[in-house]
């Protein structure tokens, strides 16, 4: 009775690992065509994974206790079949498995990020000796789902080979760094995007997830992301610009530079922030960054007169100290769309929550540290093999792979499988392991290469066209630590409150009175916490809602890997 549950939890949980890697496959055109963006998709792999590891466990589990019920328990574990289930590579998988699982609880990973992350490369051991421990026709069941994720890995690995150019970079007095990155002018991206950054003076295995702060619209040929020194690799980061900066101010070749390598742009293939005309924006501390993209996007539509429908737009913003709020006001409104309060209206809400009253130097703008590099790494543009790119060389790319996965596995089962009577199990699965990644590799890489050919065409034919007219591809570059000191639009309508939380009841019965009976699209960028906080906010209000009074739909942009 024991084996036999084990062997069922063993086969449900390999239903369960089918779909495990399919969510977290970034770049994945599966994810576009069912319209789940990266960010909201990991929620579903950590459910997953916590699912098939519990199965896997159980699984393995009753069949310990069988084997130690029966004395043969060191026998079996150690056991290594030619024909059938080979226990020891099992044994080996769910080990792996285990640890992956354990420091991926959250106490684990939020105090040691680090050793979540590493452990979490340990997949590929349990992912290769899953595939001996079952053969190549049971392991099948999940293929599938892990097939998709090695063509979305690999794909991702090409892409961030490339050093990216570092424009600028530059440290704000708030504890946030600025980088502004190269990017070619076919690249596509929306405001809500956001990119996977590493820097190799810093490691070579992490990589951090940024949004964008800057909108396509900003310019061609650039991308700014906003990074809140908050862990040790920010930290590591911040101390790096600080040094060039020094370096270069003395006139001298500094020691460190910054070599960037970019994965996205991902997220929303929709600018679905562009499909309400009422807008509420909720941000907690650098949540404002994603903020920064949509306003600035929303204002260079309407000076340029392209489709966007928001016409009242309400900013609640929440930080813990009063040194952070030039990061709104910074974004010139004006100078992107001139009299833009005739068709737009902006409100401000600020709550500063640490301190009690307005600084003495309120009303000036804290000066941004001087530390800019022009450019700081010898680099090219960001790749456009990933993230938004071309659905169509993404599809040729997943089928010339599958393709080539199902002709070298009929070529090895013709010419040596069965020519050669192997009947081992678990080494027919290393073949099959095998054929998946060399599918990848040679059929996929040839497309790859096409594709990148086909991009740095038409990146040289825009770029040609663009000096043809006299176009500048450094205009528009201008980081925060540059922007003059001006006094607030007197037309903006900019409340900050100290020593106080945002009230959403509060805010949502005023906006309710003040707005009527339309549709609000309400965006929340920040902490867990502050995301609950207004989702139960805006689920009472959809039960109690009045007739006259606003509709408002949830929508989250954070996420927490």
């Amino acid at each position: 009775m024991l084996e036999l549950s084990g062997l069922r939890f063993g086969m449900i949980g390999l239903l369960c690992l089918a779909f495990l890697f399919l969510p977290v496959a970034r770049g994945s055109v599966l994810l576009r065509l069912v319209d789940i963006p990266f960010e909201h998709a990991t929620k579903y792999h950590v459910w997953l994974g916590h699912l098939t590891m519990l199965l896997f466990t159980l699984h393995g589990l009753f069949y310990v206790i069988a084997w130690a019920i029966q004395g043969r328990l060191l026998e079996e574990l150690l056991e290594w079949a030619n024909v059938g289930i080979a226990i020891l590579p099992g044994v080996i998988s769910l080990l792996a498995g285990l640890m992956m699982w354990v420091t991926s609880l959250n106490p684990v990973r939020k105090q040691y990020f680090e050793l979540f992350f590493y452990t979490h490369q340990l997949y590929v051991v349990f992912v290769v000796f899953l595939a001996l421990h079952v053969g190549d026709f049971i392991f099948s069941i999940a293929a599938g789902g892990i097939f998709l994720f090695i063509l979305d890995r690999f794909l991702r690995f090409c892409q961030s080979r490339r050093t990216v150019d570092v424009l600028s970079a530059s440290c704000l007095p708030c504890g946030t760094v600025e980088l502004v990155l190269s990017k070619p002018a076919n690249m596509r991206y929306n405001a809500l995007s956001f990119i996977f950054l590493q820097i190799r003076e810093l490691s070579w295995l992490q990589w951090h997830p940024f949004s964008v702060s800057s909108s396509p619209l900003d310019g061609k040929y650039h991308v700014s992301v906003l990074i809140k020194v908050l862990g040790e690799w920010t930290k590591k980061l911040r101390g790096n610009i600080l040094s060039i900066s020094e370096a270069e101010s003395e006139e001298e070749l500094p020691n460190t530079k910054i070599t960037a390598s970019v994965e996205g742009p991902y997220g929303h293939e929709l600018p679905y922030h562009l499909m309400y005309e009422n807008l509420i924006l909720v941000a907690g501390g650098i949540g404002i960054s994603p903020f920064l993209a949509i306003i600035s996007d929303i204002l260079h539509r309407l000076r340029e007169g392209k489709p966007c429908l928001p016409r009242n737009i309400l900013i609640v913003w929440a930080v813990k100290k009063s040194n952070e709020l030039p990061l709104l006001s910074n974004l010139d409104m004006e100078s992107i769309c001139p009299f833009y309060f005739d068709k737009l209206n902006i409100e401000s809400c600020i709550y500063v929550t640490r301190e009690s009253e307005a600084p003495l130097e309120e009303g000036m703008q804290h000066k941004a540290m001087n530390s800019s590099v022009y450019p700081v790494s010898n680099g090219f543009a960001m790749s456009v093999l990933v993230g938004t790119g071309d659905n169509i060389w993404s599809g040729l790319y997943v089928i010339s792979s599958t393709v080539g996965f199902i002709i070298l596995v009929a070529l090895l089962n013709i010419f040596y499988v069965n020519r050669f009577s192997i009947d081992s199990w678990w080494y027919k699965g290393l073949l099959f392991i095998a054929c998946m990644v060399a599918g990848v590799l040679i059929f996929g890489g040839s497309v790859i290469g096409l594709w990148h050919l086909w991009g740095r065409r038409n990146s040289a034919r825009v770029e040609h066209k663009d000096d043809g007219i006299g176009v500048d591809r450094s205009q528009n570059v201008e980081t925060m630590a540059h922007k003059d000191i001006e006094p607030a639009n007197p037309n903006s309508s900019t409340v900050i409150r100290y020593g106080s939380r945002p009230d959403f009841k509060e805010i949502f019965g005023s906006i309710s009175n003040k707005w009527g009976n339309v549709d609000v699209g309400v965006i929340v960028c920040g902490p867990p916490t502050l995301q609950s906080s207004v989702a139960k906010e805006i689920r009472s209000h959809s039960l109690t809602r009045d007739s006259h009074h606003p509709i408002f739909h949830f929508n989250s942009h954070s996420f927490d890997l």
